[in-house]
């Protein structure tokens, strides 16, 4: 592997397991000091065990400011972040008929309003620091397909995306570069554990190119992001789905 993030510190959210601890082992690969962060405690504690280094877990409530506030904390006696991929997600199965206010609210507050919590902390202490950050946040490739069984989790996905946009170009001039990833259906344990797994040989018939997503395939594009090889990037919206969504 490279060392092409050595003396970065780059956090990660929701990584006790799937994307986000493969983007993890991904960014500590390249020589990253990574926090894993995670509402379970416990998993995120054995992610960074497995992966091992310079990694280390520090249990977070995204939708929480007070919880967030105090993970910014302990990273800045670390040095100060400089990466940060916004993927804590919950990724439900509901019909629109069972769509009620609670549901609404309780992915909206994580999926999107999450986002905007961590980022506000990251790049206020990117700032602060004088870093060339970069904010890489994990949306999906539902916002352009309009997946049923998802109209909470669709809205804001496509909401990070529209954030990210503006975080673009209210950043760009401290340095801070904000894109967005929107993987496909991704073989990782929250899927296959949930009835989008049966989903697989239908989404396959509508990919260019044929397998199943891999976890894997959305860490080497944020690595990519989080390093000083997209620096002329920003602002944009990386699609990873293996051609399903051609736009």
């Amino acid at each position: 592997m490279s060392d092409r993030l050595a003396g970065k510190i780059a956090l990660v959210t929701g990584a006790a397991q799937g994307i986000g601890k493969a983007i993890a082992a991904k960014l500590a690969a390249e020589g990253a000091t990574v926090v894993i962060s995670d509402v379970n405690a416990e998993g995120g504690k054995a992610a960074a065990a497995a992966i091992g280094g310079r990694t280390q877990a520090i249990a977070a409530d995204v939708s929480d400011a007070s919880s967030v506030k105090a993970l910014f904390s302990e990273i800045q006696t670390l040095g100060g972040i400089d990466i940060v991929v916004n993927n804590a997600s919950i990724v439900p199965f509901v019909a629109w008929d069972e769509v009620d206010l609670a549901h609404w609210q309780k992915i909206i507050d994580v999926n999107l309003t999450g986002t905007f919590i961590v980022t506000r902390a990251a790049t206020d202490q990117m700032r602060a620091g004088g870093k060339a950050g970069r904010v890489i946040n994990i949306s999906s490739n539902t916002f352009f397909a309009g997946t049923p069984n998802m109209a909470a989790y669709v809205a804001a996905k496509g909401g990070v995306i529209g954030f990210t946009r503006a975080l673009a170009t209210e950043l760009g001039k401290y340095n801070i570069t904000a894109n967005a990833v929107t993987p496909g259906l991704i073989e990782s344990e929250g899927v296959k554990a949930s009835p989008h797994n049966e989903a697989f040989g239908f989404v396959e018939m509508l990919q260019a190119m044929k397998g199943k997503g891999q976890p894997e395939h959305i860490a080497d594009v944020v690595a990519f992001l989080a390093s000083d090889d997209a620096r002329w990037i920003t602002g944009q919206t990386i699609n990873v789905d293996a051609g399903m969504v051609r736009h």
